[in-house]
């Protein structure tokens, strides 16, 4: 039986079927099944020369110095860092020049592997690859039949199906929505064991309290053993800054919990310019960076050689409105400079997605989401958080915007392989069959390699409009809702071991049994 909730069909609309089926499921076919990550062949995108980047980093460790940056409520992190020579007042921590940079470079690793109960979806987050990873933390979803309401478990599940079966998404994630309809201090057992059970690719831990960071710990224990999990990395979590210059306890505890564990960790300031930093690019790619070396050093003296990863999430809000905006050129100057700066310091780096502010997925959504993928792509990202399914400035998740996202995912790919130059690449053999005044389609290259020879989007109709019209004149979310119907429709679990299964079932049973439903 199918989990998907019940869809109504369309009034009027046509029912596709025969010759457009298949040539969508034909388009469907064209991305690589089991690609683990995105090999990078073109160089990064960079706009900051060498004189600026220093400045930002010289203005970063005076931020460190002067201003400092508080941790709150959390005295281990007070403790490590006064032990290690920052000047600890209350809870503000003032940092000596370079210290953070220092305990950085020293231990953090410029790439690990995150290792998936599926080997051949482990996969190696850092250098010149990329990691494309569903939204995250919606409290709410949205579709065409439904429209926008609170997420459930059964969304949540949905969506760990869809990525499971995205080739061009290569994590299954953490939060990708908040299902309300399980207690607060509970839902985490239910989250983890979907990402597990439904999917074998990799995925993220809870964050939402130290102790259910534990039992994120436990439960992927009783996946991978507990000597592999103490050597290995099977979790990466985010950790966001209480920006700004903020870290609040929440956050701090579960952080160390997993650099205990020797698991990864995604530190990231969370900023919107205009509210949490500055108006201006570098003042707030000096925030960035602040916050980020306070946090990945932390992540070092908890246990060095943990890994961690430079992250960001950084747009902007209206002057007028107050009101978060995304998509704009702004956003994209500060992440390309963000990247720059996490690989001069030498880690990985998390930032982009399909960011929109759009409540639906229109021509806003596109232009928006396209703006942030793109840029995060050239940028160098290597864990791209939010790349599918993000509407409402992270409010929603919804089921047609994540398959659109999901097929510029698989183009992203495309792009990111570069130019083939090799002798096949190269076409000289079609150039001298043809030759001048005739054509290339039925060249000798071009029969050997029309099938891959350019991307195929799944959800774009290229027809004419007479056979568009035919087929039922559906426009991009009306056909991204089909698909996503029918990939729920086709759906099939990844073997789980049921020892292993039966194991994880008594763990949250009896960690359930252990304390009151709560809603926080």
């Amino acid at each position: 039986m199918n989990s998907h909730p019940q869809h109504r069909r369309h009034p009027g609309r046509k029912r596709r079927g025969g010759r457009a089926a298949k040539f969508a499921a034909r388009r469907r076919g064209t991305a690589k099944e089991l690609a683990a990550w995105i090999d990078r062949s073109i160089p990064f995108f960079e706009v900051l020369d060498t004189e600026a980047l220093e400045s930002i980093e010289h203005n970063a460790d005076t931020v460190l110095e002067e201003i400092g940056i508080e941790f709150r409520a959390f005295p281990r992190a007070l403790e490590l860092l006064k032990e290690a020579g920052a000047e600890v007042d209350g809870e503000r921590v003032r940092f000596p020049r370079g210290m953070c940079r220092s305990l950085v470079r020293a231990t953090a690793p410029s790439e690990y592997t995150q290792h998936a109960r599926n080997p051949k979806r482990s996969t190696i987050i850092g250098g010149a690859r990329t990691v494309m990873v569903p939204a995250y933390g919606s409290p709410f979803v949205r579709d065409l039949d439904q429209g926008r309401r609170y997420a459930t478990l059964e969304d949540f599940q949905n969506f760990v199906k869809l990525a499971f079966m995205s080739p061009g998404l290569h994590h299954s994630g953490g939060t990708i929505c908040e299902p309300v309809d399980v207690p607060v201090n509970k839902r985490h057992f239910d989250m983890i064991y979907s990402h597990i059970r439904y999917s074998d690719k990799p995925f993220m831990g809870s964050v939402t309290h130290p102790e259910r960071a534990e039992d994120t710990v436990a439960m992927a224990e009783i996946v991978f053993g507990e000597e592999f999990v103490a050597n290995n990395t099977v979790l990466t979590s985010l950790i966001n800054a209480n920006s700004p210059m903020c870290f609040d306890a929440t956050m701090l505890g579960a952080a160390t919990v997993y650099a205990e564990s020797n698991q990864a960790t995604v530190i990231s300031p969370f900023l919107l310019a205009g509210a949490m930093s500055p108006v201006t690019a570098a003042g707030t790619l000096t925030q960035i960076l602040a916050e980020a070396l306070a946090g990945m050093a932390y992540i070092q003296l908890v246990r060095p050689g943990a890994p961690v990863v430079f992250g960001s999430f950084a747009s902007a809000v209206s002057m007028q409105s107050g009101a978060p905006t995304f998509g704009g050129p702004e956003p994209s100057l500060v992440l390309y400079g963000a990247g720059q700066l996490a690989r001069r310091l030498g880690v990985p780096f998390r930032s982009g997605g399909g960011l929109c502010a759009s409540k639906i997925p229109d021509a806003q959504a596109a232009y928006e989401s396209a703006n942030t993928l793109q840029t995060a792509a050239l940028a160098g990202v290597n864990f791209m958080l939010h790349a599918a399914g993000w509407l409402e400035g992270g409010l929603s998740m919804g089921y047609e915007k994540f398959i659109l996202d999901a097929d510029q995912a698989n183009m992203i790919a495309v792009l990111l392989q570069g130019v083939d130059m090799s002798e096949s690449g190269q076409a000289m053999d079609a150039l001298r069959e043809v030759g001048p005044g005739s054509h290339f389609l039925g060249a000798a290259h071009t029969q050997a390699n029309f099938k891959t020879a350019f991307y195929r989007s799944g959800v774009a109709d290229n027809n004419s409009f007479e056979q568009w019209e035919q087929d039922g004149s559906l426009d991009a979310a009306q056909r991204a809702n089909g698909i996503f119907k029918r990939m729920l429709d086709e759906y099939e679990a990844p073997p789980l071991d049921p020892a292993i299964d039966e194991a994880l079932l008594e763990f949250i049973q009896r960690r359930k049994s252990e304390f009151e439903d709560r809603d926080y």
